[in-house]
Formats: structure tokens, C-alpha cells, sequence
């Protein structure tokens, strides 16, 4: 279909469409930096919020191209005003339309905090990002930074999650936009676009298991599990380089877009920390908020002990995670592909947090600690013999996944080449549920 342009007179470097991006109808809106760098005058920001409006009156994704230098320095308040209307508008799509915003070029002060409200952010390799730039940090702190080291796309990516993903270039931005959206719904009133793929629902994943390595302490890379389970082998990874010890993608499993959450025991051993437990909430926030089943992997000693974590607010932040799982409504199935110990247990979408269905590789050990740990405060006064003699009957007696079968915190334990298998015909069963909401304004987010 041919775009239908809005608001096409206005002046100003905001421009907004409707038009089809691939196979799919988005609002689109452009701000580019062609004039003043791509100020934001209040005319152009009344663009942003009517794109944003649009999108949520027409129920269709937003996508947005953003290049700025943040609000007009010659209008003065009135810039400003016209950027909180805009912001306003934004946080009303949330939810409701998927957001995309994708920065080829500077995305500065108020410009860069409207992608901490966006759903994804694709970042080209010449974009940056900042509140405060270069020179405002030399003047308050004396340090000399560039644009490139205090807000590059590399650093947005590696250090603070604010890129979902890294591109070379616009072309290939718009293409990781489209891909995201061929996961997503336009609306959160509608369910995931199906997808055709002829690899059997019932396939065999013996490859799922060889990867775990005997040594409970062994490494291995969860994508490649992932990759085993997933039709085609295929996945896309969101926010790879930021908090790496988990993984977030979105995949399909018989045809059906799902989100995989999983552990990464080759980052930190799988631990969580605070940037894994604010990247898993975030997600699965995400794929509730669009209807999209959640699939949660887990191999985890627990959380990363420390006291900067602690001091940092590891209760807050560990928090977001339980918080975003415990408010899902989506389908939602658990693996627990070895480790799963202490609160990690709990917080990795436990059967206690009302996930729907739990399954268990034979060799998965469950416990408030691992046998090394629990020797170690329960034997400290005893020989090495006698701590070698409790370890060896503590993993007998305990780490294994048939305790919590008795107890129904696991439904079953199961061979990990009937895993694919089992998630799909978890999903058919699970295709029509609906939870009723309970009356209230709005939930209070741990942040």
C-alpha cells in the first residue's frame, strides 16, 4: 500500500507516514539531523506525539528514525514543552504497540531519554547517545571523553542495555525492525503472526542434552540449546553484549513466536547479577505485554555474591525479575537444564511463581545449594573425609530433580531429546488461557 503521509506542511525536521514496512503496516516517523542537527522545535515534537498517537489510535506499531540534538536552543520553553508532550504520548503507547526507535546519528538529552521508553532501540555504528555530552562532563568532572566513548553504539550495547541491537548501517536497522516486528503482534488485543516452517513440532533434540557437559561445574554455551529447540535452529538475540550470563531472544517453536529466557553458564557461570535481572525483567515484561509465551532455561548457581552488587540494590534489581515473572499472564514453561539453586531457583520462573508447566533433564539438581556450599556451612568444624563423606550423600539424597517431582514442584522430569516435543504440545494445550485481572490502577514496579 502507498504511504499516507500526516501532518505533511508542518515545518520542522519531524516527519510521520503510515506505510508499510516489509509485509507490515507501521506508523512511521522520521526526525532527521539534515537542518540544526535535527533540533527538536515544538512543531516537531507535536510530530512525535501525533505519530504516537496514531499508533495507538490505529492500534499499528511505531517505528521512529532518530537522529537529534536534542531541543531547540532559539525557542527556548517552548521546545521543551513540545518534548514533554511528545514523551507523554510515547508512554502512552507502552503496552499497547510495539515501539521501535532506531538512532543513525546523535540522540542527545531529551531525544535520548524517549529511547529508555521505547520497547527496542537499533543503533547504527555512527549513532550515539547521551543526557550530558562530552563537554558537560569535562566542565563538572575534568574528565575528556568523545561522543564515541561516552554514548557510541558500542557502549550503549556492551554497557548499559539501552541498545537492543547494533547495525553497520540504516539499511540493515530498518531490516532488524522489520525482523523484530515479524515476532510481535501490531496490538497487544492480538496474538503473534504464525510462522510457516517445516521442521517437525515432535523432532528429536538428543543434541539439546549433549551440549551439558558431565562436571556439574563444566561450561557450555545455552544458544546452542536454544538453537537445537528453536524451528530451523533459528533465533534473534536481543541485547547479546549487555548483561551476557543471560540470554534473551525471541524464536519459534512450531510455528508459534515464543521468548527464551536461559541462563548463559558461559558468562559468570550462569549467575545473576543486577544488569541480567533488569535485561530478564524488561523481556519478559515485553513478550507479556504482546501476548508472546515465555520459555525460561535454567542452569544457575543463584545470584553473584558481593558487596558492590549488594550496595547497588541486588534486592531491588534481583526483585524486577520475580516481579515481571509474577505478573505474566502469557504461557509459560520452565527447563531446568541442570543447576538451580537458592533464590535463583525461585526467581528463573520457579513452579511456585505460577509458571504453567516444569520440566526437569534427569541430571538437573535442585537445592538451596550446591553440595560443595552446603558442606561448608553445615561441616565447617569436620575433616576434609567427613566433608568429602557429606557431599557425596547430600548430591545422592538431594541433587536431583525426583525430590521436587514428589513434591509436584517439577510435573515431570524428562529425556532432554523429548524437550521440543514436550514444549509444543505444552503450547497446543495452553493456546486458549486466559487470566482475569484484578481491579486496580496499576501495579507498583520494583525499580
Amino acid at each position: 500500500m502507498a504511504p499516507v503521509d500526516l501532518r505533511a506542511k508542518v515545518p520542522g525536521v519531524a516527519r510521520v507516514a503510515v506505510r508499510d514496512v516489509g509485509d507490515r503496516r507501521v506508523v512511521w516517523l522520521e526526525v532527521t539531523a539534515d537542518t540544526h542537527r535535527g533540533a527538536l522545535s515544538s512543531e516537531a515534537s507535536s510530530m512525535i506525539a501525533t505519530a504516537a498517537r496514531t499508533a495507538v489510535a490505529e492500534r499499528l506499531p511505531l517505528v521512529a528514525v532518530m537522529a537529534s540534538s536534542g531541543a531547540d536552543l532559539r525557542e527556548g520553553f517552548s521546545a521543551l514543552h513540545g518534548w514533554g508532550l511528545a514523551a507523554k504520548a510515547l508512554t502512552d503507547c507502552s503496552g499497547i504497540v510495539p515501539t521501535i526507535i532506531i538512532v543513525d546519528g546523535p540522540a542527545v538529552s531529551g531525544p535520548a531519554l524517549l529511547l529508555g521508553i521505547a520497547d527496542h532501540v537499533i543503533m547504527t555504528e555512527r549513532a550515539y547517545a547521551f543526557v550530558s555530552g562530552p563537554n558537560m562532563v569535562t566542565e563538572f568532572t575534568g574528565v575528556t571523553i568523545d561522543n564515541e566513548e561516552l554514548g557510541g553504539a558500542g557502549a550503549h550495547a556492551r554497557f548499559t542495555g539501552a541498545a537492543t541491537v547494533v547495525t553497520a548501517d540504516l539499511e540493515s536497522a530498518i531490516a532488524a525492525a522489520e525482523h523484530l516486528l515479524s515476532y510481535v503482534p501490531d496490538n497487544c488485543d492480538l496474538e503473534p503472526p504464525g510462522w510457516a516452517s517445516d521442521d517437525p513440532a515432535d523432532r528429536p533434540t538428543p543434541e539439546a542434552g549433549a551440549v551439558v557437559p558431565e562436571s556439574s561445574t563444566g561450561s557450555y554455551d545455552v544458544r546452542n540449546v536454544i538453537a537445537a529447540l528453536s524451528d530451523d535452529g533459528d533465533y534473534f538475540e536481543l541485547r547479546a553484549r549487555w548483561a551476557a550470563n543471560l540470554v534473551t531472544c525471541l524464536a519459534t517453536m512450531g510455528g508459534r513466536p515464543v521468548g527464551i529466557v536461559a541462563n548463559q553458564p558461559v558468562a559468570l557461570a550462569g549467575t545473576l547479577d543486577i544488569p541480567a535481572s533488569q535485561k530478564g525483567a524488561r523481556f519478559v515484561a515485553f513478550c507479556d505485554a504482546f501476548n508472546i509465551p515465555i520459555i525460561t532455561l535454567v542452569d544457575t548457581p543463584g545470584f553473584y555474591p558481593g558487596k558492590d552488587l549488594e550496595w547497588r540494590g541486588m534486592i531491588r534489581h534481583g526483585a524486577q525479575l520475580v516481579f515481571a515473572y509474577g505478573r505474566a499472564t502469557v504461557p509459560r514453561i520452565c527447563i531446568i537444564l541442570r543447576k538451580s539453586y537458592g533464590g535463583a531457583y525461585i526467581v528463573m520462573d520457579s513452579k511456585k511463581m505460577g509458571n504453567d508447566l516444569c520440566l526437569a533433564w534427569p541430571w538437573a539438581e535442585l537445592a538451596v545449594m550446591g553440595a560443595g556450599q552446603a558442606a561448608a556451612i553445615l561441616q565447617r568444624r569436620a575433616t576434609p573425609e567427613e566433608k568429602a563423606a557429606f557431599e557425596a550423600d547430600y548430591t545422592e539424597r538431594l541433587l536431583n530433580p525426583y525430590v521436587a517431582a514428589e513434591r509436584g514442584y517439577v510435573d515431570a522430569v524428562i529425556d532432554p531429546s523429548d524437550t521440543r516435543a514436550s514444549i509444543n504440545a505444552a503450547l497446543d494445550a495452553l493456546i486458549d488461557k486466559r487470566e482475569v485481572f484484578r481491579g486496580r490502577k496499576h501495579d507498583n514496579t520494583p525499580l
